[in-house]
């Protein structure tokens, strides 16, 4: 279809609504017109190229190809406007919400807590790096892009420091062998800086249909993976728990063949499983998964309710009732995992008709 532009008296803006009739000329070339309006707000001259997406849903999505290569999503930061201690949660604000450059304007020199929230900001972020700092004035800019990295990498990244750190977890709790747990708190900051990669990269996609092709994704399936990512970080937090435990209560130990490790080597199990089925999406397995893990829910309970009984519970006791509790919330996501994945499958599933 050859699209021209039409000159027309009319009021017309975004977020309102035209319609317009297709034309034939020739014979054989259909046109359509285009709002002068957005043909001057584009700032569009005769010949100059428009790509055109052909949608999925049947739509056709118009984007200027000067407009794409030349966008740059810029965020101001003014610190003394705001509270001095919340200057890195406006920082993971503006990374969250897709800025290519963050630009922070402040009026005190060697502010040395300014300078330490900017640090652990680019500890907990990728791509980023300091390109200016001057007086008054320090530029961040992101180095990588979004469709760089596929969600999929991210998300198996986040499942194998998941499982190592419950393998450690495992061998430590049950003196199989000696094991550190000294570097946990790297192991839980690489996965949250994981997810808030893929939250950033979800709503970039969300913002850019270019980023949401180029990762292979619809942005539906691309909000899933976000959701998965997310369970992935709960249940590694519940994995710190746990390791924290171990490290504060080095006299204690549990059975291999006892609760709740045997509930927690089943978890393992049905989790691996379900990050198989990211890619083979097999419903009877996902429900066989979800079921089990069900069922160790239930065999959780059951060990904690006699744990608690009407006794008075041991430095032990209490140990394994929250260690346990710990493993009762890993198999809680673990489903919601299964969940998702059952989402995704289903929306692949869907058929549109006119």
């Amino acid at each position: 279809m050859k699209i021209v532009e039409e000159m027309r008296d009319m009021a017309f803006g975004p977020g309102e609504i035209d319609v317009r009739k297709v034309q034939l000329t020739g014979g054989v070339t259909y046109t359509l017109s285009l709002p002068k309006p957005w043909i001057e707000q584009m700032d569009l001259s005769p010949r100059d190229s428009i790509r055109v997406d052909w949608r999925p849903s049947g739509a056709l999505r118009l984007t200027p190809l000067e407009m794409l290569a030349n966008q740059e999503k810029i965020i101001t930061i003014k610190a003394d406007d705001i509270p001095e201690e919340s200057i890195h949660d406006h920082l993971m604000g503006a990374y969250l919400s897709g800025a290519d450059s963050i630009r922070i304007i402040h009026s005190k020199t060697g502010n040395r807590l300014l300078q330490k929230q900017i640090r652990r900001f680019l500890r907990n972020t990728r791509g980023f790096e300091t390109m200016d700092e001057s007086d008054g004035r320090i530029e961040l800019k992101c180095l990588i892009s979004a469709a760089e990295m596929p969600l999929n990498a991210s998300i198996n990244r986040m499942y194998s420091l998941l499982t190592s750190l419950t393998k450690d977890i495992i061998s430590v709790a049950t003196g199989q062998q000696e094991v550190s747990l000294t570097d946990i708190d790297e192991r839980e900051a690489e996965v949250d800086a994981l997810l808030y990669l893929v939250e950033r990269q979800l709503s970039i996609a969300l913002d850019s249909h270019l980023v949401a092709s180029a990762l292979k994704l619809t942005r539906n399936q691309a909000v899933e993976y976000s959701n998965l990512a997310r369970s992935l970080e709960r249940m590694m937090d519940h994995a710190y728990q746990m390791a924290e435990l171990i490290n504060d209560s080095k006299d204690m130990s549990i059975s291999m063949e006892l609760p709740p490790i045997v509930q927690l080597s089943s978890w393992q199990e049905a989790l691996k499983q379900l990050m198989i089925n990211i890619r083979t999406r097999n419903s009877f397995e996902i429900e066989e998964c979800r079921q089990k893990l069900k069922s160790t829910q239930h065999q959780i309970l059951e060990f904690e309710n006699e744990l608690i009984g009407d006794r008075k519970l041991s430095k032990h006791d209490l140990f394994l009732f929250r260690f346990s509790e710990s493993i009762r919330r890993l198999c809680a996501y673990a489903r919601d995992f299964g969940e998702i994945l059952l989402n995704l499958k289903l929306y692949d599933e869907i058929i549109v008709r006119n």
